[in-house]
């Protein structure tokens, strides 16, 4: 059976109009003659939206009866039992009410209903996306507590932005469309601010841009489309580590600051023909500038700047490209060729060219050449034709000045003109050289002229050593050049090797991450990680990145065993693109070795999590053991003394005596009972077992029964107004909570001091500040407070407690949706602050 498939309206804020479009949607296909059913649509009562809903099939809501209270939750077996081609549920990141069916979350839901083979329509906010929660918390202030993963939105087949300028969304709440009349002054004052509007549009505009891009980049891939799609400004800077780089950033910078969203790309490529760059320093700066700027560098190897740099450009789908002016002479550039800058240009096809000149470019001075580099066909062509020139001009001369010359002081003569040959084009063009200048000594300058004979045995062996040594040191000279581009080579990959060990202790450890710079590196089309564990035949993709990533060795380009000595089984850093050659191969394999160094952190990391819990477990049973042993023991032997006592058939207690007995026993009892319902209640919040009944409660209300729990004699200040707003909390855990954090506060506080209770509301939210005048807390543990026996100072002032009680009053907080903190009292002491939503 087919997959269903998903379609998401997304929408910036509550009221833009997604149940609405979804519901529009849903008749449009009704009308088309496909099975549609609703299977769950939230009105929130109203009135445009319930309009929708008429001539739509609808999936009666499954009714759950949870702490004495009804709700209506989707039946996922009803919809799967009626089968329609297509359902519509509503709100994608709502949490199901616990028992309503097998899944916790709707999203879960809804796969259940796509594994069937059900296209499903659904709706989302975008401040209920995972990856987004901690960025809206920030701009709203309120913090998100349903999610959907990032994943399950980007597999959707269709997102479609249901979109509403912020003016219009808060007429539209300012109209009662929204909200009822009693909560639209609290709204447009806090969440529905222009400002958050404002915020929230744009964080659904720039996640739904990315989305697409990524769906551009499938679609690119799957139709082999290599050309530059102008969809969005990417300055890819070439950098060669010289003095003009930081200038060419700078301007790459400015370009891709131009565009909203432009981004900024700058490439090193390192050459492997003989022409080395400068130090890795210089390029160390110039990528910290770079990411400061807010780019990112890349570094690769190629036989050739030019090809290279536009590869990587047409792989990165760049724009725009930005090269420094060339910084050879005139005269140099004339008898060499066009440089990078000009044939960039000339092969560029649809990517713009940036020339920029700066303080380095080229000047009017005449410079030598230098003479390194490899033996390209043009150094050849260069050393025939110095070979070509100088030995006819020289021929002239030593004709013309003959009376005045002799053989000797001919041979240095045409020795110098094949060194010269040499070294502007290496061996063949030096021995052609050496040859033809032995012919012509003989013919011109040897007795007798004009001919190839010679009399004198002395001009034969003067001949004979002359081409001897022509010869070796066109030999020296070609030798001297390979290892010239050996060493560029080696200069090339070290440098390569170096920015990728520097990506490693700058901390990038993340796979992917760094399987991305080993195949652009290598100018590949995929690369993988995969591990084959144990005795198991098959291998397994541990990570990878690119299109199509081999899955076997065997199905790679090219491949490198990582050894599994230290990684615990055999892995492989498996290349799908070209073949490599033997020196890429060599340093494929030092690659290989920085990839095993991150995996192998990776797997520490995911040890050291996974020991983690149990470290906190052992540190939890430590300190219940520690409780057990005073807190548990104490009260249990007051109360065995009492009853002992009692018992005591020989003693004549008076009923006063007995009295006195039977309350310290039942007082005793109480401390007990008070501490086992609090390590229930520890134990019920680590689980995430605790049930909580939300309702609408009243602050004054709530402060007033929790305070029966306290110490009649205590003296506890209220100031809690009557017209607080309401908060939406359960009022059980809410009165435990204030109970707990007041008895803390009594136990802290000097005697004869009282504590106070104070009660306020601010922008949505409700606050009660429990203010003690003790010793106060420490700034540095102020969270540490809160963790489970903990005690001040390691003791309260009167010993009594087990470091619970902060412990149990944030987690019951927190499971209604608010929050307890601590901060200094003015003048002395602790405030403790509990945060509760406004029920508005």
């Amino acid at each position: 059976m087919a997959r269903g498939t998903l379609r998401i309206y997304l929408g910036s804020a509550p009221g833009v109009g997604k149940t609405v479009a979804m519901l529009d949607e849903g008749k449009r296909r009704l009308e088309r003659g496909t099975g549609v059913v609703v299977a769950l649509a939230e009105t929130h009562g109203r009135a445009h939206t319930s309009a929708c809903l008429d001539g739509l099939p609808i999936v009666p809501r499954k009714k759950v009866s949870y702490r004495g209270r009804e709700f209506e939750e989707l039946d996922l077996d009803a919809v799967l039992a009626r089968a329609p081609a297509v359902a519509l549920v509503d709100e994608l990141a709502h949490t199901n009410i616990p028992g309503s069916g097998p899944n916790a979350q709707r999203w879960q839901d809804i796969e259940a209903l796509l594994d069937a083979g059900i296209d499903v329509i659904s709706t989302l906010n975008i401040q209920h996306v995972e990856s987004l929660n901690d960025v809206v918390e920030a701009i709203t202030g309120v913090p998100q507590r349903e999610t959907v993963p990032d994943a399950i939105v980007r597999a959707a087949e269709q997102v479609e932005l249901v979109d509403m300028a912020p003016e219009a969304l808060r007429r539209r709440m300012a109209h009662g469309n929204i909200y009822p009349a009693e909560r639209v002054d609290a709204a447009l004052g806090n969440y529905f601010r222009v400002g958050n509007l404002t915020a929230l549009r744009e964080l659904a505009l720039l996640w739904l841009a990315d989305s697409v891009e990524e769906g551009l980049q499938r679609y690119r891939v799957e139709h082999g489309i290599t050309g530059t799609w102008e969809t969005k400004e990417r300055i890819v800077v070439a950098l060669t580590g010289g003095p003009e780089g930081d200038t060419l950033i700078r301007r790459a910078a400015r370009i891709a600051a131009r565009t909203a969203g432009g981004e900024l790309l700058a490439v090193h490529v390192a050459r492997s023909d003989g022409l080395s760059g400068p130090g890795v320093a210089a390029l160390t700066s110039q990528r910290l500038l770079v990411e400061s700027l807010g780019g990112s560098y890349h570094s690769v190897v190629g036989d050739g700047i030019a090809p290279t740099l536009l590869d990587f450009a047409r792989r990165v789908d760049a724009t725009q490209i930005v090269l420094g002016a060339s910084r050879r002479p005139w005269l140099v550039a004339a008898l060499t060729g066009p440089g990078t800058g000009a044939t960039v240009t000339r092969l560029s096809d649809q990517i713009d060219v940036h020339l920029v000149t700066h303080a380095y470019s080229a000047s009017s001075r005449l410079r030598l050449p230098q003479l390194s580099g490899g033996l390209t066909a043009r150094r050849r062509l260069g050393g025939l034709i110095a070979a070509a020139v100088l030995l006819p001009a020289l021929t002239l001369i030593g004709t013309a000045l003959r009376p005045d010359l002799s053989f000797a002081a001919d041979v240095p003569l045409y020795l110098l003109v094949v060194v010269v040959s040499s070294l502007i084009g290496g061996f063949y063009p030096g021995l052609l050289s050496a040859v033809a200048a032995s012919l012509l000594l003989n013919y011109y300058f040897v007795e007798p002229r004009h001919t190839f004979t010679i009399s004198e045995p002395s001009n034969i062996v003067a001949v004979v050593i002359f081409l001897l040594i022509a010869v070796l040191v066109s030999q020296v000279v070609d030798l001297a050049a390979r290892r010239s581009v050996l060493a560029a080579r080696a200069g090339a990959e070290a440098e390569t090797l170096t920015t990728f060990a520097g990506s490693l202790l700058r901390g990038e450890t993340a796979l992917p991450a760094l399987l991305e710079r080993v195949r652009e590196t290598f100018a590949m089309d995929a690369a993988a990680l995969l591990r084959k564990a144990g005795d198991s035949r098959e291998w397994s993709t541990v990570a990878s990145v690119g299109d199509a990533p081999p899955t076997t060795p065997s199905e790679a380009d090219a491949a490198e065993a990582l050894g599994h000595e230290t990684l615990g089984s055999e892995v492989a850093l498996a290349l799908r693109g070209h073949p490599l050659s033997a020196s890429d191969q060599r340093v494929l394999a030092a690659f290989a070795a920085h990839v095993a160094v991150g995996y192998r952190q990776q797997q520490l990391a995911e040890a050291a999590r996974a020991a983690e819990p149990l470290a906190e477990s052992d540190r939890q049973r430590t300190a219940l053991l520690n409780a057990v042993s005073h807190d548990l023991r104490t009260p249990i032997a007051s109360a065995k003394a009492a009853v002992s006592s009692l018992r005591a058939v020989e003693v004549p207690w008076s009923d006063l005596d007995r009295r006195e007995l039977l309350r310290t026993a039942e007082d005793a009892l109480d401390r007990l009972t008070d501490l086992v319902t609090n390590l229930l209640d520890l134990s019920r919040l680590q689980v995430g077992a605790l049930p909580v009944v939300p309702g609408v409660v009243g602050v004054d209300d709530v402060v007033a029964r929790a305070l029966e729990h306290v110490d009649p004699d205590a003296k506890v200040e209220v100031d809690v107004p009557a017209d607080l707003p309401t908060v939406r909390a359960d009022a059980g855990l809410l009165e435990r909570v204030i109970a707990n954090v007041v008895q803390n506060a009594l136990r802290y506080a000097p005697d004869g001091s009282p504590v106070r209770v104070a009660g306020s509301a601010h922008q949505g939210s409700v606050e009660l500040r429990v203010i003690d005048r003790g010793r106060g807390i420490a700034a540095d543990d102020s969270e540490a407070v809160f963790r489970p026996f903990q005690r001040r100072a390691d003791a309260s002032a009167d010993g009594a407690g087990v470091g619970l009680g902060l412990a149990i009053a944030r987690g019951f907080a927190e499971a209604m949706g608010g929050g307890v903190s601590a901060e200094p009292t003015p003048g002395g002491g602790a405030t403790i602050v509990i945060t509760l939503e406004a029920a508005a």
